[in-house]
């Protein structure tokens, strides 16, 4: 697989990932449509999925770190009508 062939299927990836269609699905059908080689394809699917994570990732830091702080933090008003406020 070259760099151009990658870029493309990577450009799929980023933009099928958030509708709710599939976007491995898309992979196979331009890879098929533009008659880019199998082998590897797996792979690549893999390390494009985990990629596009790593991204949300990062772009979301300060909302998980925050989600995950209030999930650890003590709150005595849990359980009482004073913590949906």
């Amino acid at each position: 697989m070259n760099i151009i062939d990658a870029t493309i299927l990577g450009a799929i990836q980023g933009i099928t990932e958030f509708i709710p269609v599939s976007s491995s699905g898309h992979l196979i059908l331009i890879r098929d449509l533009l008659g880019m080689p199998l082998e590897g394809s797996l792979t690549f699917d893999a390390i494009l999925q985990l990629a596009t994570a790593l991204a949300i990732a990062v772009y979301f830091y300060r909302d998980l770190v925050g989600v995950i702080l209030s999930l650890c933090k003590q709150d005595s008003k849990i359980g009482t009508f004073e913590s949906a406020r």
